[in-house]
């Protein structure tokens, strides 16, 4: 008898550190937690996929969604056009992530980007990225005080106000502001054509996208994976993506 999965496989892209001198790839657990809590399974997704071609491919056929994680690390500038060199980079992240999301794109698969995943959905459309929110005096503080416990550093900050007719209001039920938190030092400054504008904070800095003509590719600049239970909307966020995967695992199984 074979195995039968009643739920939907999630891959969930990590992050390359060193450890001690040992190359590392890793991912908090909150991620995780977050698929596993809205009822998905998460897969993690290594680096070394980029070895030879068909290794992603074979990924990703068995998966059913695609989790573009958070990352104290940045897009190289250079991917979206502009010169400089990034002291936060992890160039072999920004290579996977980009390639995931074009196979993910062209097989309609869903995707929920965060934080960075936001930003590499956004870049691998061809929009573009402010370096650093705190040198653009429109707007307001959007990173985090680290000296302070990570339950102040992810409590709400301030508001995002739903577009209408969006992804992301269907999932709330509401275009009314919704408080999130506010962890990160660059952000959009173009989307790109492909990629429609989900939510705003009040100084107007983009915090949700989606692409276009597609079933489920949202992204939002906050950290929903934080503590989903107790944050409003997130546990929606989370669930339209395991619907969506499970959707797509479904339509798989009839192919």
């Amino acid at each position: 008898m074979g195995i039968i999965f009643d739920k939907p496989l999630i891959g969930v892209v990590m992050c390359q550190t060193n450890q001690g001198g040992h190359p590392t790839c890793s991912v908090h657990n909150k991620y995780s937690d977050a698929i596993v809590l809205a009822g998905g399974v998460p897969l993690a997704l290594p680096h070394s996929l980029l070895n030879a071609p068909h290794l992603s491919e074979n990924a990703m056929t068995v998966l059913d969604g695609l989790l573009l994680t958070g990352s104290p690390s940045n897009i190289e500038p250079w991917h979206y056009g502009e010169a400089g060199d990034e002291p936060h980079a992890d160039p072999s992240r920004d290579r996977l992530a980009f390639q995931l999301i074009t196979w993910a794109t062209s097989h309609k698969m869903p995707m929920l980007g965060i934080c960075r995943g936001m930003q590499e959905l956004v870049v691998a459309n061809g929009g573009a990225l402010w370096r650093d929110l705190s040198q653009q005096p429109a707007f307001q503080r959007h990173h985090e005080d680290e000296t302070l416990p990570l339950e102040q550093q992810y409590a709400p900050v301030h508001p995002v106000t739903p577009e209408a007719n969006g992804i992301l209001a269907s999932l709330l039920s509401s275009t009314l502001p919704l408080q999130v938190n506010s962890l990160h030092h660059q952000g959009v400054r173009e989307t790109g054509p492909q990629l429609r504008v989900e939510a705003r904070a009040p100084d107007g800095l983009i915090e949700a996208v989606s692409l276009r003509h597609h079933p489920f590719a949202l992204a939002v600049q906050w950290h929903p994976e934080w503590q989903p239970e107790q944050m409003a909307g997130s546990s929606a966020l989370f669930s339209g993506f395991i619907a969506a995967a499970t959707h797509y695992h479904k339509e798989k199984a009839d192919e």
